[in-house]
């Protein structure tokens, strides 16, 4: 092959690489905008469960429509997984994370839930030695990890320690980073929206005990709000369905760990989108942590590829 043809080759590919990069930057921006329609439901009288259990169901019902064949998977084994992802990367992780709430700190829950790229990593590299994290992706994920402290504790810098709620902070941690290597074999053999519809359906399936047990359920008037119908729709739509393909799409194309990385975005996003529509106080520790976060996600990505060389 000539070099000029090399040179096409290579740009298509960068250029193929870049989108699924930004799919993964589009999907952790509408992760990092549903805290705030997960609050306004919250403060609309929703419980943690009942918020969960609406978005997942909606959602699920939009991606039958897209895919609504095969019903089921190829074997019992993979069927298993696609159970073992709509738990740790659906149910599981969002009521745990939202119960963690409850007994201990939002800025306590937050920090743990972020090292989530972190414990992708060591699982991947311990699980596939090509993958193994090297120097620069664990540097730039150093920074990005400070960068999140800050922005967490933008306006507060205390910490307590609270046992239940910080181990149901790590349990969600551990969930995400199983549900991204989950998604690994499967995509390896499914679609994307296939994934979706599988892991959004075993999720709201293995939810619905925890619906059960809530000490009660807001009426119709209360879901038929404006406010209420559109968040519910936003977090459905965009938080869960259409970030949730472009999430396996990411992973499926430029890897878990470098998909993962993008995961620190998600902070800065509420930040700002707090300071926006909540009207929340945004220090100077908060500006300096969304700064460190883009300087830790761009280093770990160049400095990733510097150490493979």
């Amino acid at each position: 092959m000539s070099n000029k043809g090399f040179s096409y080759n290579h740009m298509r590919a960068r250029k193929s690489s870049l989108v699924y990069h930004i799919g993964a930057l589009i999907a952790v921006t509408a992760w990092g905008l549903s805290f705030i329609s997960t609050k306004i439901l919250l403060q609309a009288g929703l419980g943690a469960v009942e918020v969960y259990v609406y978005r997942s169901l909606l959602a699920y019902l939009c991606v039958l429509l897209v895919c609504p064949r095969p019903i089921l998977s190829n074997s019992l084994s993979d069927e298993l997984k696609f159970l073992l992802a709509g738990i740790c990367g659906n149910s599981l992780y969002f009521i745990a994370e939202n119960t963690a709430m409850k007994y201990t700190l939002v800025s306590n829950v937050s920090l743990i839930v972020t090292t989530a790229p972190i414990l992708t990593a060591l699982l991947i590299g311990a699980m596939y030695r090509s993958e193994r994290p090297n120097r620069g992706f664990l540097t730039g994920s150093a920074i990005a990890f400070a960068g999140v402290a800050c922005v967490i504790f933008n306006s507060s810098f205390v910490v307590e320690v609270n046992p239940l709620g910080d181990m149901l902070a790590v349990l969600s941690a551990v969930c995400w980073a199983v549900y991204s290597i989950l998604l690994r074999p499967l995509n390896a053999i499914y679609s994307v929206w296939f994934i979706t519809r599988k892991t959004f359906f075993y999720g709201v399936l293995t939810a619905l005990p925890f619906l059960a047990v809530e000490p009660s359920l807001v009426g119709l008037d209360v879901l038929l709000q404006p406010a209420v119908i559109g968040n519910l729709c936003f977090l459905a739509m965009v938080c869960s369905m259409i970030a949730y393909v472009l999430w396996a799409a990411s992973i499926k194309k430029i890897g878990v760990i470098k998909s993962g990385n993008y995961l620190y975005v998600s902070p800065i996003v509420t930040l700002l989108a707090s300071a926006l529509y909540l009207k929340e106080h945004v220090s100077i520790v908060g500006y300096a942590g969304c700064a460190l976060i883009l300087i830790g996600v761009i280093l770990s990505e160049k400095l990733s590829a510097r150490f493979k060389r």
